[in-house]
């Protein structure tokens, strides 16, 4: 029996409030640079936005997933597309 407040163990790995709440939050970011790179024809955005809307089913590391969504949000922004 599980207590309270203890994360929910599943087959990728523990499932935290802070891997939620990465998910959705570059999930989300994903989710409009790919629009975004669609309607624009932009390829920079569509792949980053694919990338960002995939990679948080396979990092588990909380530090992990924010960095590579944080470092992939940027380049969206620094480097011409």
């Amino acid at each position: 029996m599980r207590g309270k407040g203890l994360p929910f163990q599943s087959r990728r790995g523990v499932l935290t409030a802070a891997n939620l709440i990465g998910g959705l939050l570059f999930g989300g970011i994903g989710f409009v640079a790919f629009v975004y790179g669609k309607k624009q024809t932009n390829l920079k955005a569509l792949l980053i936005g694919i990338i960002l809307m995939v990679y948080p089913y396979f990092v588990s590391n909380v530090i992990l997933l924010y960095v590579i969504g944080t470092v992939l949000t940027v380049c969206l922004f620094i480097f011409p597309g």
